[in-house]
């Protein structure tokens, strides 16, 4: 039993690999997430936002992914064009521990009256580290197990368009650009952790005023062109005084899980929301659901002083 509980953590990782072949976190709430994946959206809305979002996957499942993750992002355009952004995220599955942190920019470009096209690049760096501890057999060990933890930190680089539309949007990304390699000296040896591209593709529509709220639909697909998973969310905004006050909804992960969203706005610039997910995998029998919480607050800046003449002849 106790040799069990020791290997769960590798197999929870063969079990992620084997579903989604990733290294990037996984979020129900990825259309709250969405600068982070793709830097071309960072600032593209007005005013100065905080997102925050953490997630418990496979609750009650030792060494099972937790997920921590910090975008601020900001619309510069009264000052110099584009928007700039810092994303931070922190992921924990098994032994494993992967810390992100990027600086984002993203150039806006208008398209006639359609809408708004953001090209972005993200620069940072990626920090991997491991802490191993095996429970082997005294003979035939497994030469290719790292026998000794091990950390190291790379360049990390993201690129991204994203269009905004009136009442819809749609974006195409990468991350890990530079699919860098890690690797670190240890008494056992030399350790290493390769990155993976990773591919993107987003997007999304709201209809207005159906059945006296708002709804909307989201998509994301993620690729590394090893495997292939999908989100597919819609929820129902609930509108008082034609403002969105809360929503619920339903997502939908390939060979993963069903989840219910929920929102609430308790002021006007913020968003409270959680999630939980139903596993339908095949940690389904042992996992209880996932959980994950979401903040999100945005600040406007006043508008700019009216410049008054002052010249005797128009006083």
């Amino acid at each position: 039993m106790l040799l069990k509980l020791r290997l769960l953590p590798l197999a929870l990782l063969i079990v992620a690999s084997s579903a989604f072949a990733q290294q990037d976190k996984l979020l129900t709430h990825f259309f709250y997430d969405k600068m982070s994946l793709n830097p071309g959206e960072t600032g593209l809305d007005d005013g100065i936002c905080a997102t925050s979002i953490y997630r418990n996957q496979w609750d009650k499942v030792n060494g099972a992914p937790n997920s921590a993750v910090l975008n601020v992002e900001a619309n510069m355009n009264r000052f110099f064009p584009g928007g700039v952004g810092i994303s931070f995220y922190h992921d924990a599955i098994g032994f494993s521990r992967q810390n992100n942190l990027l600086l984002n920019y993203s150039y806006p470009i208008q398209i006639g009256n359609a809408g708004r096209l953001g090209l972005g690049v993200g620069v940072g760096m990626m920090n991997y580290g491991m802490n191993p501890l095996w429970v082997p057999p005294q003979t035939l060990i497994d030469p290719t197990l790292p026998v000794a933890g091990f950390g190291a930190t790379s360049l990390d680089l993201n690129f991204g368009a994203y269009f905004k539309g009136k009442n819809y949007y749609a974006g195409v990304s990468s991350t890990h650009l530079s699919e860098s390699l890690l690797q670190s000296t240890t008494i056992a040896g030399t350790q290493s952790y390769q990155s993976a591209r990773h591919y993107y593709l987003m997007g999304g529509y709201k209809m207005m005023n159906i059945a006296g709220g708002n709804i909307d639909a989201n998509v994301l697909v993620r690729t590394d062109l090893v495997k292939f998973s999908a989100d597919i969310n819609t929820r129902y905004f609930y509108v008082k005084n034609n403002k969105e006050i809360a929503y619920g909804g339903l997502t939908f992960r390939t060979s993963d899980a069903v989840a219910v969203v929920l929102g609430y706005s308790p002021m006007a610039n913020m968003t409270v929301g959680y999630s939980y997910d139903i596993t339908i995998n095949k940690l389904a029998s042992i996992s209880r659901g996932s959980h994950e919480l979401l903040v999100k607050y945005c600040y406007y800046l006043p508008p700019p002083p009216v410049t008054k003449a002052r010249h005797p002849r128009w006083l």
